[in-house]
């Protein structure tokens, strides 16, 4: 469990599900996350699944957003894998009515905060569709920057990049 100032961040789990498949298919939060397709509730069953098995195996995955009091799921934010390489990606998503407000960037600075702290990695990617700019003003004011764009299925993809901050 991880928390900031508002939110609790708990590890998904089976329980999440419902709340998760009502997210992601959110026509304003699917618009950048998954290429833009609906997800059945056995693809979240599994992307859920898998978030378990890697936080059995490698100590990281997919965190449930809560206010402190308690609550609905607000978001997720999390880390996986970038493509199949070795490097991690940070990824987050967040209800719409509680966009504009920070908890994106909290969220992730927890997510960043654990992966240096205690995974104990020297970077941290981000992959942010070009025209996303709410989500690059995220990463950018957490102090990733931009080193390249690729193309994606939807379009071009901005890779940024934070190293482990030096005490």
């Amino acid at each position: 469990m991880l928390r900031t100032g508002r939110l609790v961040l708990t590890p998904v789990c089976a329980s999440d599900r419902d709340e998760l498949v009502a997210l992601w298919r959110d026509p304003l939060v699917r618009e950048f996350l998954f290429d833009g397709e609906i997800l059945s509730a056995d693809e979240v069953t599994r992307i859920i699944t898998n978030s378990e098995n890697s936080f059995a195996t490698v100590n990281f995955g997919l965190w449930a957003l809560r206010e402190r009091s308690g609550g609905p799921l607000l978001g997720t934010a999390g880390l996986r894998g970038l493509d199949g390489g070795p490097d991690l990606e940070i990824v987050y998503s967040l209800t719409p009515a509680r966009w504009g407000r920070g908890l994106a960037g909290e969220a992730a600075a927890a997510v960043l905060d654990y992966a240096f702290d205690t995974l104990g990695l020297d970077r941290v990617l981000a992959e942010i569709d070009e025209s996303n700019t709410a989500s690059r003003a995220v990463v950018e004011r957490l102090g990733m920057r931009p080193y390249e764009t690729v193309q994606g299925v939807l379009g071009p993809m901005i890779h940024y990049s934070l190293m482990r901050p030096s005490n």
